[in-house]
């Protein structure tokens, strides 16, 4: 290393900017060097700065140690080193798991749910009370030496030392874990002290810590298994938003909309979760036909202020408020109210994620007002390159296809079915080929082989990976794709601990890793089935249209025929006849010559003429 990167490692003579960060990865600076310059920096960095670094392209754990020392920063000075209890919880990502672990049948919560971590002041837990080597195993923990604490408590349970204080070990030996960010191992922990029952008196502080955990796994099945045995008058304080937010969704996926809805706006205004609970109820009134009060709902959220103390955060609220922006416009769509719904389809910015979605939308909105050339260029859009990867639809396809047949462009509409059919129909093949592989009682217990070959990539396919974006777009999948991977890269930093600890702690993690990853890829591999069911049925409906719509161009063809047999001279009147192309000066005429533009996207406008007589 050279003598001035120890300097800038030791001691920085100024603010680290962005340009500097990506001077050390351009020069080929090793990773893990970059890293520890930004977290020895002391800088307090902000979303412009991770902003900047996703744009020049820094590699993923630059970022991340960015993302990471936001969050640090953001939290209250008094605050432990983990996120805080009241964290905003991300929206749940799965739906309820068909079997439940059993607890015990009192399902009450002490009425003392204290926020706070646990201490020597405890009333029923004071320091001297524990044996020594308990005792010896929590100080080492507060000390801040989690893996030293782990070791001694995973010793103490494997000899069953003190069986009376096992709810006290087990719940150390999470916390330690969770120190040592071994999310998932810490969750296994915390459900073994839920399993006590809520009598015991660390119930009410591993309950808090598991739905923390949750934003890590992003798979909340274990967390609704409690969920279901705690009366909510009883939710533990620094969990209660949380859980109301939880059992709201709950109700909801189980259609008990009035409850889902009684739930949700317990949530307070003062939590991170406010605004999702606001949106989804407007989902709830708009299943149930309440439409105005829907849109107010979807108005609230999408006129929240973007203001979250972390990076994580802020990005979701964006997403929120954006998507509560679409679903105003898909109401006033949904009344036939089109020039509303244009209005609102507009405001979905640029940069969002739902905009090609938006103009998709927005272009079946054109085609109902008759403006069938900027609903071509509308489709136009959707399919550019911009979108090949990161947009599966195949229904702009057929809606260009619909658009030439009422613009009478037959020879446009057969050109496009033929390019739908050969995109589209080897993808419908494959999924229809892969639902039948598993369809059956055995193929299903084998659903864990279909998660490895779309994720693991242990088998060629067809389908694009803008397929995959849009099956993600299941929550209950998403979170089991990035609980899976939170299993992988915990296995890894186990792996990196001292041989001490990985006989012993380590060893136990990776069983206890080993056995939720054979759960979770079964779940995860029927919950990508049962996506691309639901795929694989629309695109039998699209071929199914793509078929009408060329039954419909034969008919029209023919008709066309008889009409200009029957009118002979109207035929070369036609031919003389000059297209005025001229535009408003109001506009910058450029004609389309094959390449896109990023800024041109969303302007581009035909200039087809009818050809129906």
């Amino acid at each position: 290393m050279s003598p001035l990167l120890l300097l800038t490692l030791a001691a920085p003579a100024h603010a680290l900017t962005c340009d500097e960060v990506m001077n050390m990865v351009n020069v080929n600076v090793p990773e893990s060097i970059v890293v520890q310059t930004i977290e020895g920096s002391g800088e307090s960095f902000t979303a412009d700065f991770v902003r900047c670094l996703t744009n020049e392209g820094a590699p993923d754990p630059v970022v991340a140690a960015v993302k990471k020392m936001i969050a640090a920063n953001s939290a209250p000075k008094d605050a432990p080193a983990e996120p805080a209890d009241d964290e905003e919880l991300p929206a749940p990502k799965s739906k309820k798991a068909a079997s439940r672990d059993s607890f015990e049948k009192d399902t009450s919560v002490g009425k003392d749910s204290s926020r706070k971590e646990l201490s020597d002041k405890d009333s029923d837990e004071e320091a001297g009370k524990d044996p020594e080597k308990l005792d010896d195993a929590i100080r080492q923990y507060k000390a801040k030496k989690p893996l030293s604490a782990s070791l001694a408590l995973h010793d103490l349970l494997k000899d069953n030392t003190y069986p009376e204080k096992e709810s006290k070990i087990l719940y150390y030996m999470g916390m330690s874990l969770y120190d040592l960010k071994m999310y998932h191992s810490a969750q296994y922990y915390f459900i073994e002290v839920l399993k006590k029952g809520t009598g015991n008196p660390y119930f009410k502080y591993a309950l808090p810590k598991l739905v923390a955990i949750y934003k890590y796994t992003g798979d909340v099945t274990d967390l609704e298994k409690v969920v279901e045995k705690i009366s909510p008058e009883d939710y533990p304080r620094s969990a209660r938003n949380q859980l109301y937010y939880l059992l709201g969704l709950q109700y909801y996926e189980a259609d008990r909309l009035s409850d889902a809805k009684k739930m949700l706006q317990q949530v307070s205004e003062k939590s991170d979760l406010y605004t999702r609970a606001t949106y989804l109820v407007g989902v709830i009134d708009n299943k149930q036909g309440k439409l105005k009060s829907a849109v107010r709902s979807f108005s609230e959220v999408a006129k929240t202020k973007v203001d979250a103390p972390t990076l994580q955060e802020l990005e979701a609220l964006d997403k929120l408020r954006e998507l509560a922006v679409l679903n105003i416009a898909r109401i006033y769509y949904g009344i036939a109210q089109y020039d509303q719904a244009k209005e609102y389809y507009s405001q979905v910015p640029r940069d969002s994620v739902y905009w090609a979605e938006a103009q998709f939308e927005m272009a079946w909105t054109l085609f109902m007002l008759s403006d069938l050339n900027y609903t071509l260029g509308e489709v136009l859009t959707v399919e550019s390159p911009y979108y090949a990867d990161n947009e599966f639809i195949p229904e702009a396809t057929v809606l260009r296809a619909l658009t030439y047949f009422n613009l009478c462009q037959f020879d446009d509409v057969e050109r496009t079915l033929k390019e739908f059919e050969a995109t589209y129909v080897p993808i419908h093949q494959e999924l229809k080929d892969t639902l039948k592989t598993y369809s059956s009682e055995e193929g299903r217990k084998l659903s864990d082989q279909a998660y490895e070959r779309y994720f693991e990539s242990k088998g060629e396919t067809l389908l694009p990976k803008s397929l995959f974006l849009r099956l993600l777009r299941d929550q209950e999948l998403a979170g089991l794709v990035q609980h899976l991977a939170l299993l992988d890269t915990e296995e890894q930093l186990i792996l990196s601990q001292k041989s001490q600890w990985k006989t012993a702690v380590g060893e136990e993690t990776m069983k206890i890793i080993a056995e939720s990853r054979e759960r979770l890829k079964k779940r995860a591999g029927r919950a990508l089935l049962r996506n691309m069911v639901t795929v694989t049925k629309q695109m039998s409906e699209l071929i199914g249209q793509a078929q009408i719509i060329q039954f419909e161009v034969v008919d029209a063809r023919r008709a066309d025929y008889t009409y200009s047999m029957q009118n002979i001279d109207l035929k070369d009147t036609a031919k003389s006849q000059d297209t005025d192309f001229a535009t408003s000066p109001r506009f910058i005429y450029w004609p389309f010559n094959g390449e896109y533009w990023k800024d041109e996207l969303g302007w581009y406008h035909y200039t087809e003429q009818a050809k129906c007589k």
